[in-house]
């Protein structure tokens, strides 16, 4: 992402930024109110009314916004803080930055690693909070709150599911980033980490990125799109001579061996296409992690598995292998679930963890739609939406309610 073309337009109203500082992405939330909810800027007011609103308007109108950026150009992460003044909502009673009261909340290993970075360049403090915490706390407010959040994908066909509050517990939350965490998850704030693979996200990048020498994560997804994985994975047909193995269920179709053709071909790594590769890669990690997701489902005896993290990032591919996998393994008794904003459940968690700073516990209890942050709202200017490459999935029109 350019930080050098994404602005705020106007005299925007910013509040309550969030990172998630990742091993391989920083995922960044924050809210914008509606100019019709803000206070006179003629106003002497401190700090905290200027960014919470004083209690004349304890419903704010807005947005949330959600922004990503690789963690290895972390200084754009930090330019792009800085143009659009996003830190500065962090700065409570009446604090400047640099001072102890300016202060973020951050969630991930980033959040320790580039503490001193963030307080040297934007003056700020991070307020760490725990990571599996915020994963949940995120997942749960997307599956409450959030109008057509969870779904299906099968076939090229995405199917959203409708959540009864009642049922939602217990699932197993499957956090796919540069590693795998799979956490069971009984309640709010009740929840416990059952197994993880160091197979992932940041081992499809690596991994794909010594191959095919993309220098992109998201050019390495369009070129599995246009791959044929067949080429390099030994398949069932492959050493059944065409046939089946149908005494085990196997189809002529299924994978034998990822990779496996690479075994006797006499061939180099660039006698194989990037395109194949990347394919066969994505193959492997997908069928992999929903494999030991159904298992551990299975352990727990849990239906309902949601998948998340950056991962994912809607490539249809990826969710088709996913579902695929889960189906397979457990006969079609479980299902694998995609959540709309998969990527941004640490961020939505550290967000909602401002709670104690002054915004109500549920932070947004009411969503009353979903669409691009380019579209406008009748009877509201928005303050703060940004310009740029953007997608339905980047915001979500709320209302926060102030405590």
């Amino acid at each position: 992402m350019d930080p050098g073309s994404l602005e705020i337009q106007g005299n925007s109203t910013i509040s309550h930024l969030a990172l998630d500082i990742g091993g391989s992405l920083i995922k960044l939330v924050y809210f914008s109110r509606y100019e019709e909810f803000s206070v006179d800027d003629n106003e002497e007011k401190s700090s905290k009314e200027s960014l919470l609103v004083s209690k004349r308007y304890p419903v704010l109108q807005g947005r949330l916004h959600f922004a990503k950026f690789e963690t290895s150009k972390i200084n754009d992460c930090l330019e792009f803080i800085r143009r659009n003044q996003l830190h500065l909502g962090g700065c409570q009673h009446g604090g400047a930055p640099g001072s102890e009261n300016c202060c973020v909340k951050a969630t991930g290993g980033g959040a320790y690693k580039y503490a001193d970075l963030f307080k040297e360049e934007l003056g700020i403090y991070l307020d760490k909070e725990d990571e599996m915490d915020c994963l949940v706390a995120g997942a749960n407010f997307l599956l409450k709150a959030v109008h057509e959040e969870a779904f299906t994908y099968t076939d090229g066909r995405k199917d959203f599911v409708q959540i009864d509050h009642d049922d939602l517990y217990p699932y197993l939350l499957v956090n796919i980033g540069s590693g795998v965490s799979m956490i069971k998850v009984d309640g709010d704030g009740k929840f416990e980490r059952v197994s993880g693979t160091n197979v992932g996200g940041g081992t499809f990048w690596g991994l794909g990125r010594l191959l095919t020498k993309c220098k992109s994560f998201d050019e390495l997804l369009e070129l599995s799109h246009q791959g044929n994985n067949r080429v390099i994975d030994m398949l069932v047909g492959d050493i059944y001579g065409g046939m089946e193995y149908s005494k085990i269920g196997l189809s002529s179709t299924a994978i034998a061996s990822s990779f496996g053709k690479a075994i006797s071909d006499n061939k180099e790594l660039t006698d194989y296409s990037p395109e194949d590769i990347s394919r066969s890669l994505l193959r492997m990690i997908s069928n992999n992690i929903g494999q030991i997701s159904y298992l551990n489902a299975l352990r727990f005896g849990l239906k309902r598995i949601f998948f998340g993290g950056f991962f994912i990032r809607g490539h249809a591919y990826t969710m088709d292998t996913i579902s695929v996998g889960v189906h397979f393994w457990s006969k079609g008794e479980a299902k694998a679930l995609f959540l709309r904003h998969e990527g941004f459940l640490g961020a939505l968690g550290a967000f909602a963890s401002y709670e104690k700073h002054g915004l109500d516990d549920s932070i947004v209890r009411q969503l009353v739609q979903q669409s691009p942050i380019s579209a406008s709202h009748t009877g509201y200017k928005i303050h703060g939406p940004l310009n740029g490459e953007w997608n339905d999935n980047e915001s979500i029109e709320c209302s926060v309610y102030v405590s």
